[in-house]
């Protein structure tokens, strides 16, 4: 049995051997209609993982939003999910992000936080999008922490809270 996290790194390298993303699309444009259906693949399971920082951390004040896809200045393509709360836009931070994007000279699609990453991106079904929930906390959780480091432990109202004491 292979890890779903192995399973992912060997699509990913499976790319780059066979010059193709996801068995089939070789063309940018095909590589980039693939890129647009995985980000609708890890939408729900972004949110998921947003929601449980908000829940777990944030104690429910922070705001999910999701930029769906579009194009980066680079002529590639994104899709931003994001996590903002009072106390961080208080303290001139950004908020924690998971970012899909697919730049325009990469190979193919990758995985990223607002102060972390690159992970491999190679997502074509529900369950494989499913699988990236271990990654995607992950990335998550790195970010809170390097926001923490650009201020402190007080932008997260869970430390804060007397029923955490």
């Amino acid at each position: 049995m292979t890890h779903p996290h192995s399973e992912a790194l060997l699509r990913h390298f499976a790319d780059l051997r066979d010059r193709s993303h996801g068995e089939t699309a070789v063309t940018r444009a095909e590589k980039e209609q693939l890129f647009a259906a995985t980000v609708e693949l890890l939408d729900p399971v972004a949110k998921e993982v947003l929601d449980e920082v908000n829940a777990d951390l944030l104690l429910g004040t922070g705001t999910v939003s999701a930029t769906g896809l579009g194009s980066t200045p680079d002529g590639g393509l994104a899709a931003i999910w994001a996590l903002s709360w009072t106390e961080q836009a208080e303290a001139g931070i950004n908020p924690i992000a998971i970012r899909a994007h697919y730049g325009r000279g990469f190979h193919h699609p990758h995985l990223s936080g607002g102060t972390v990453g690159e992970w491999p991106l190679n997502v074509f079904t529900p369950e494989q999008a499913l699988a990236e929930l271990p990654t995607l906390r992950a990335i998550a959780a790195a970010d809170l922490h390097n926001l923490v480091f650009e201020a402190d432990y007080r932008i997260v109202p869970a430390t804060m809270s007397e029923a955490r004491s």
